[in-house]
């Protein structure tokens, strides 16, 4: 499986760098994860009529945070994807579609929603691994004052996820869940579910636009001209 996501990686890259020289550039920043202190910038390129290549990374730098009546919640991850997205009208504005691959690493404590009646709840250890992730979302842009934007999206994964299980108390876990149970101790272990892998709005610049660095330099070579 990493070998697929790595070759959607690769084959994005090769579609992108002819034309990413060339591209409109926006820098964004996810508000909504801003504001619990999760860092989600982003760079989109405009490579054609309605289609952009966006690079998003993703990082928690929480290393345990409160939920209810608990502090030891593991929050720590780090998140790299790579978004293809079509306009349905033009480039980098109103509604879109993506596809989307990335790489993960993470130790985090697993949540389950709606479990016991209530909306979310935490398992009372936690797991350290990577995975991999692929899957779609859909998303609008806005654009105002002509150079800013806001971007609002949402995105569901399949990820597939390789980690070890540790105690609330930072012991190994030799025998976790395993779905078929291995003949000798062995803590580590995988899982593969869909699941969201970004939501947010984004407020963003455009910080390189090629039209008007040609505009500029049109009107300085007239204006060497006329000197």
């Amino acid at each position: 499986m990493k070998k697929i996501v790595y070759n959607i990686l690769l084959v994005v890259a090769m579609i992108a760098a002819p034309t990413v020289s060339q591209a409109q550039i926006y820098a964004k920043l996810n508000a909504l994860y801003a504001v619990v202190g999760v860092i989600n910038p982003q760079l989109e390129f405009v490579v054609g009529p309605h289609s952009s290549i966006s690079i998003d990374p993703m990082f928690s730098p929480h290393k345990t945070i409160k939920w209810g009546d608990r502090d030891d919640i593991h929050a720590m991850f780090g998140i790299l994807q790579a978004e293809y997205r079509f306009y349905i009208k033009r480039e980098a504005r109103g509604f879109y579609v993506s596809a989307n691959a990335g790489m993960q690493a993470f130790d985090l404590t697993r949540p389950h929603p709606f479990k016991n009646g209530k909306l979310i709840t935490f398992e009372q250890g936690f797991g350290r691994g990577f995975g991999v992730m692929t899957g779609i979302g859909i998303g609008y842009t806005h654009t105002f004052k002509e150079r800013w934007v806001v971007d609002a999206f949402f995105a569901f994964d399949r990820m597939w996820s390789w980690y070890n299980d540790y105690f609330a108390n930072g012991e190994i876990n030799l025998f976790p869940r395993h779905q078929k149970e291995p003949k000798y101790p062995d803590p580590f272990n995988g899982s593969a579910e869909w699941l969201p892998s970004k939501i947010g709005v984004s407020i963003g610049y455009k910080i390189f636009d090629p039209n008007i660095k040609r505009k500029s330099c049109k009107e300085r070579k007239v204006e060497r001209l006329l000197k």
